[in-house]
């Protein structure tokens, strides 16, 4: 087979998709990293590369993205017996076939049990299983879903000091913003890269979906570079303490095609990603086609969502039936909260009883949910309901956090699962999850009869009719009412058979329900939530009302239109609104309040 660098001047390189994901996808092993495979189950990690070869990758990677001694928990002689089985496995199946293999080297925890580890250790581990992949012929390295430069320049020069033809490819973790999650600029993170003379390719893979990394590309002056993208297929969520992704690669591929088109020369998938999405991609690329058909979503997307109680203010009026309105406002990344507050004095304006402030949305970390929630109830004057999510707290957090709430005044509260930290994020990023939705219901319940008697919070639950089962989530709306919830939020809702299900949970009158409502403000904006987050299902019909050459005003007003005869549609079916604002834009939110007559 011809060299990469010889390959990589007159074609695009399709890589292999998602192994740990697609692995737990097809035996449902979620709890066992699948390197331990090469050795226990090898028939399904030489299946896996098989599909992805079918699917049209050129190049697959070695099942070895977390063999080191840290993450697998083993000796020295049992982790170089794990990986050469992956070599083995990789060979096998590629045998007398033009692919590339690559060894796939993940980063190595800087901390095992709350202790740092020593570099020097780290920096000998990554030698070690450096060796175990040269002594079985690898010519090609590929570090992954890294953070920073750290050790990546001292591990390739060692590379190349046993042969300088070896091909390095190094790739970074990367959030929505544009950073790694060490908090590193894309831009930054590239420059640090190309004044490391032994890499030969950089890019960047796992923490976002293709979107993302295509707006934080533009930002990047390739140039001439060997860059290479493997992006997860979207944002997960959590079903049954399980991660799943959205299952979207038409969507997936078209947008890897444009990726391409900005001079990307290796492209492949992360998290999520499954044969069918590099079959696609490949097609898409190999083609020249452009022709892109909306899927509709398969996966449900869980949001469990608490409020709390004041007697004179929007639970009160929750309680009496009056009809509610609550506007969602994300606390920003920074320590500005003017916008956040100017914002929330316009939703007073506009009639809206109740502000809700999300918890670190997406794992990544915002202005603290209780913090703005009570300087905005102090300073504007309007109810607050903010989220705390069972994430990133343990028992002891949460309840801390629920008392200090409560001794500001605040008397509602939205309580979440917390979207799941992103899998680039884990070496150093820990969910907690101490409890579950259910439990932190039963926790608030216990704590109105023993701290809150006097006035004790009115707890609420999240709603999801959006998925292919939603007699599940009404049975499971039942279980938290059992425990105490008393009013539900449901995820925005575009399509009407959705709305066809209100009436009967209405005259059912388990709880009250308000339903979710999100204006769409673009093509770009309507694609990207029916193809990249799990819980939103947007209709054809919809999602074809809107243009790629849409100026910014008209398709702000068509998404205006179409919240309002949304809106129209289920008045009588739920007992408020729950208006999501899209890009702080508030004044979509007031201009369809308006139109309502609310």
């Amino acid at each position: 087979m011809i060299n990469i660098r010889e390959y990589l001047q007159d074609n695009i390189l399709i890589t292999d998709g998602a192994m740990g994901t697609y692995y737990a996808q097809l035996t449902g092993n979620y709890d066992e990293l699948p390197e331990y495979a090469n050795v226990n189950n090898p028939k399904i990690i030489k299946q896996i590369h098989k599909e992805y070869m079918a699917a049209g990758a050129k190049l697959i990677k070695t099942n070895t993205f977390s063999a080191n001694p840290l993450a697998l928990d083993v000796s020295k002689a049992k982790l170089k017996e794990l990986i050469i089985a992956g070599i083995d496995i990789a060979h096998e199946v590629t045998a007398n076939k033009n692919i590339f293999v690559a060894a796939s080297i993940g980063p190595i925890p800087e901390m095992a049990d709350h202790i740092h580890i020593d570099q020097e250790k780290i920096m000998a581990d990554y030698q070690f299983i450096v060796d175990v992949f040269l002594e079985q012929g690898i010519k090609i390295f590929i570090f992954e879903t890294f953070s920073d430069v750290v050790n990546l320049g001292e591990i390739s020069k060692y590379i190349k000091a046993k042969d300088p033809n070896l091909f390095i490819l190094t790739q970074f973790a990367t959030t929505p913003e544009g950073f790694t999650r060490k908090g590193i600029s894309n831009e930054h993170i590239v420059a640090e890269v190309k004044k490391t003379k032994n890499i030969d390719a950089y890019g960047f893979n796992c923490g976002v979906g293709p979107t993302h990394l295509y707006n934080s590309l533009q930002k990047i002056n390739m140039g001439e570079d060997i860059v290479a993208v493997a992006p997860n297929a979207g944002y997960p969520e959590i079903i049954h303490e399980r991660t799943v992704y959205i299952q979207n690669p038409d969507y997936f591929a078209e947008k890897m095609k444009e990726i391409g088109e900005l001079g990307v020369k290796i492209l492949g998938g992360c998290c999520g990603t499954t044969p069918i999405h590099i079959e696609k991609m490949a097609e898409l690329i190999h083609t020249g086609s452009d022709r892109y058909v909306p899927k509709e979503q398969i996966v449900t997307k869980e949001k469990v969502i608490f409020g709390v109680n004041q007697l004179d203010g929007f639970a009160e009026k929750v309680k009496q039936d009056q009809f509610v309105i609550a506007v969602e406002l994300d606390p920003p990344f920074h320590a500005d909260v003017e916008l956040m507050l100017d914002n929330a004095r316009v939703c007073k304006e506009s009639g809206v009883d109740v502000i809700t402030i999300a918890d670190s949305p997406m794992g990544r970390a915002r202005v603290d949910s209780i913090m703005i929630a009570a300087k905005i109830k102090r300073e504007v004057g309007i109810e607050v309901i903010p989220h705390v999510c069972c994430r990133d707290k343990n028992l002891n957090a949460l309840k801390s956090s629920l008392l200090a709430g409560y001794a500001e005044n605040i008397r509602n509260i939205l309580a979440v699962t917390g979207d799941p930290v992103a899998m680039a994020d884990k070496n150093d990023i820990k969910s907690v999850f101490n409890l579950n939705s259910f439990k932190l219901i039963e926790l608030i319940a216990t704590m109105n009869q023993e701290v809150f008697a006097g006035q004790p919070i009115h707890i609420g639950g999240a709603l999801n009719l959006n998925g292919l089962h939603p007699e599940v989530e009404v049975t499971r709306m039942g279980k938290k009412v059992d425990r105490g919830a008393k009013f539900f939020l449901t995820q925005p809702i575009f399509d009407e058979n959705v709305i066809h299900l209100l009436p009967q949970l209405k005259q059912d009158g388990k709880a009250k329900i308000l339903g979710g409502i999100m204006p769409l403000v673009s093509y770009r904006n309507a694609h990207f939530l029916n193809n990249e987050v799990a819980g939103i299902r947007i209709p054809e019909h919809i999602l074809n009302q809107f243009d790629k050459n849409m100026a910014k005003e008209e398709a702000e007003l068509l998404g205006i239109e179409i919240a309002v005869d949304l809106a129209n549609k289920m008045k009588d079916h739920v007992h408020g609104f729950y208006f999501i604002t899209p890009f702080n834009r508030v004044e979509m939110i007031r201009k369809i309040i308006k139109k309502l007559n609310l």
